[in-house]
């Protein structure tokens, strides 16, 4: 990360990522186009292009939410989680094509200016009739937006990864207007209670996959009966920490992570500083802890990212005792390198 605003660097990743992108709007936008063109003969270019976005927006947004819980269930989903941020810049797009159109088709022809028309021209939360939907919408398009201008690392740097991560989780409260939007509007007024189920299976998908990572993170968290000796802590049975891996245990209410590289046994924080990511189900590659979202790396026993650099990370001191690894409760200064353990798998300390 930087504090000074850097280009994108597009690797071969990125660039394939957002081809694929593009090419499923695309190839979304031109699908919904034939069909409705083909079904609805009297229907003007820009209600195709009004549905056509709208549609893709919402479901780019759910793909966008489903892509973290299922890389947390099965690792294979992880490449899809490497640029989400560039789906979310994508969705905002989209959606800002579906709300530009809207203005104009709707709402540039009123005696009311065409922002305050969108607020106020379709019912009211206190009256007798429909619920007004286009306020949703409005809602969800500025979260988008928030997200969408602050997704570069320069702003994750200078806001600082608290409060660059709770702004992002606004998307939760987004995705919900959004289910409002669809739901009060076009399923509602437009007649097309036949896509009610859909809309509900997208609900249930996006919230359901991430009750059951929750369920399967809730073992990590579960307090164990605290075992300690001359002021150190148990953690872990040494020898169930594989190769290049880590165990990812509780220590003081945080998780850390304790990884084997080979015979050196060490204890680390579970987030990385970039977007907080898990480190101990990274690996280790080239010597360094390796995140598994983004590929930061860290020093096992510093804490430190390789030159140039500057991200710091908290270690623990540790020990092998009985075959167990024990750890000081306090981490150590931030940079400082840590006391490690040397441990190897056939048992020998």
């Amino acid at each position: 990360m930087s504090h000074r605003y850097t280009g994108v660097g597009w690797t071969r990743q990125k660039k394939r990522y957002d081809g694929i992108v593009l090419a499923f709007a695309l190839l979304y936008v031109t699908a919904f186009a034939a069909i409705t063109l083909a079904t609805q003969v009297s229907v003007t270019a820009e209600t195709v292009v009004i549905r056509a976005s709208g549609s893709l927006a919402f479901l780019m947004l759910t793909l966008a939410l489903l892509i973290g819980p299922l890389a947390r269930l099965d690792s294979r989903f992880l490449p899809l989680l490497y640029n989400r941020r560039h789906l979310g810049v994508a969705t905002f797009l989209v959606a800002l094509v579906h709300g530009l159109f809207s203005l104009v088709q709707f709402h540039s022809q009123g005696v009311l200016h065409p922002v305050v028309s969108v607020l106020v021209g379709d019912g009211s939360f206190m009256g007798n009739g429909p619920l007004p939907f286009q306020p949703f919408g409005v809602a969800a398009l500025v979260v988008l937006f928030l997200m969408a201008a602050t997704s570069h690392d320069f702003w994750l740097a200078n806001l600082g990864p608290t409060l660059w991560k709770a702004l992002h989780m606004g998307v939760y409260p987004a995705y919900v207007a959004l289910l409002a939007h669809v739901g009060f509007g076009a399923l509602q007024s437009e007649g097309k209670m036949i896509l009610w189920p859909a809309l509900g299976a997208a609900a249930l998908a996006v919230f359901g996959t991430h009750v059951a990572a929750g369920f399967k993170e809730a073992p990590v968290d579960r307090p164990l009966p605290l075992v300690e000796r001359q002021g150190r802590v148990r953690l872990v049975a040494a020898n169930h920490i594989p190769e290049g891996r880590a165990v990812i245990v509780r220590l003081g209410g945080e998780r850390v992570a304790v990884f084997r590289n080979g015979d050196q046994i060490s204890c680390v924080s579970n987030v990385c500083r970039h977007q907080m990511g898990p480190l101990g189900e990274g690996r280790i590659v080239d010597g360094c802890i390796t995140c598994p979202w983004h590929g930061y790396q860290y020093d096992p026993v510093t804490g430190c990212s390789p030159p140039p650099y500057t991200e710091r990370i908290e270690t623990w001191n540790v020990v092998i005792e009985d075959g167990y690894v024990w750890a000081d409760p306090e981490p150590n200064p931030l940079g400082t390198p840590a006391r490690v353990a040397t441990h190897r798998l056939d048992g020998e300390a």
